[in-house]
């Protein structure tokens, strides 16, 4: 029996989006969802207690990085990535493979893996299928991703066919190396960047491994939004109707109600904690530079819509005095804040699924945004 099975709840009749419920061996979350990443065994500033009062009901973690610090040897003796950070709500840990193409400058790619330079170091490494999946395996995550390569943007399609071809074989062999497939789901990464004929290979070869669940790869690596709205659309419809689909590294607001609108279940970025370490907030009218001069004596909530921590309790004129003066509670209070908002915005996505309206929904919040005006910023 597999660890994560997937209920579908409802399907928006106005847009065809699908409220859903992913189930895991730690607990159950509701989708579309906003997975916040805490790439070494802690979202940054957060604590277990933080998330969990916002409600996130997963969070990801990082392979590449708990296998460099600690180790996985020394989490698997802590009893598991669940007990060594203290979280018992669900946990997704990537593969790795998107840090050994973005992090190392010396990189060999051949069958039986990758050959690259510790990013800390320069110690040579070598990282494969199977050793990815021990790795995670070892972690103990609910979710375990394939490992894959994360091709650039853009790659000509003859180098993108030779990619997606050993991307299959590499998810086959990690489905074969895989140790504990009742405990932990196993998803394979759907490649094939702009080519719609790659990515029908791709999930052709895939789901005819049968994975528990499936994300799309190769997306918001550079390439601009109308390409991933468009791979997107002629990509998720080809995947099973009664399993998960992850949309990874996305996590801008209009990108989540777009993907939504367009089948996905699951989304996580860095986005809203990065640019929260800058003093860049995501408010219900758009984006605020809380650092910037105007507002030193501004005393309002960052967002006069919000009722998250941060916004009962601090105005936007001290966050940017602690930003300012590069103290970590700032940081940490802008942080909740975007998270929040975020894991927020889902719910009401959901709620709109629901009340078959998110296409009135998206206009609405678009508008109130301002990403309908010209050349609107977002992030």
């Amino acid at each position: 029996m597999s660890a994560i099975r997937y209920e579908l709840i409802k399907t928006c009749k106005q847009t065809g989006a699908r409220l859903g419920r992913v189930y895991t061996p730690h607990g159950s979350f509701d989708t579309p969802a906003f997975m916040p990443v805490g790439t070494l065994a802690t979202v940054k500033t957060m604590s277990p207690e933080d998330l969990k009062e916002i409600d996130a009901g997963i969070i990801l973690s990082n392979t590449y990085h708990l296998w460099l610090r600690p180790g996985h040897d020394i989490v698997k003796e802590a009893g598991g990535l669940h007990k060594f950070m203290n979280w018992d709500r669900a946990i997704l840990t990537d593969s790795g493979g998107f840090q050994v193409f973005s992090l190392s400058e010396f990189r060999q790619i051949e069958e039986e893996g990758v050959h690259f330079r510790n990013h800390l170091n320069g110690d040579k490494l070598f990282l494969s299928p199977e050793k990815a999946i021990e790795i995670q395996n070892d972690l103990g995550s609910d979710i375990m991703m394939a490992f894959d390569e994360c091709p650039p943007y853009p790659a000509s399609f003859e180098y993108m066919k030779k990619s997606v071809e050993r991307t299959s074989r590499w998810a086959e062999r990690c489905l074969n190396f895989h140790k504990r497939p009742n405990e932990q789901g196993l998803f394979g990464i759907v490649q094939g960047g702009e080519y719609e004929e790659l990515r029908k290979q791709s999930v052709h070869d895939l789901v005819s491994l049968d994975f528990p669940g499936y994300a799309i790869g190769g997306l918001s690596v550079g390439e601009p939004k109308d390409i991933m709205y468009r791979v997107l659309e002629f990509t998720t419809p080809l995947l099973p109707t009664n399993k998960p689909r992850y949309l990874m590294g996305v996590g801008s607001p209009d990108a989540l109600i777009e993907g939504s609108i367009r089948g996905i279940d699951m989304f996580d970025c860095v986005l809203p904690t990065r640019i929260a370490r800058n003093g860049t907030l995501m408010t219900s009218t758009g984006r605020l530079v809380v650092k910037n001069a105007t507002y030193a004596r501004d005393f309002r909530p960052l967002d006069e819509n919000c009722d998250c921590y941060t916004c009962r309790n601090y105005t936007r004129a001290y966050i940017r005095h602690l930003i300012r003066c590069n103290e970590t509670f700032g940081i940490r209070l802008t942080t909740y804040h975007n998270l929040y908002f975020l894991l927020k915005l889902m719910e009401q996505v959901r709620q709109a699924i629901y009340e078959d309206r998110l296409g009135d929904f998206k206009d609405e919040f678009f508008e109130r945004y301002g990403l309908k005006k010209p050349n609107a910023k977002n992030f």
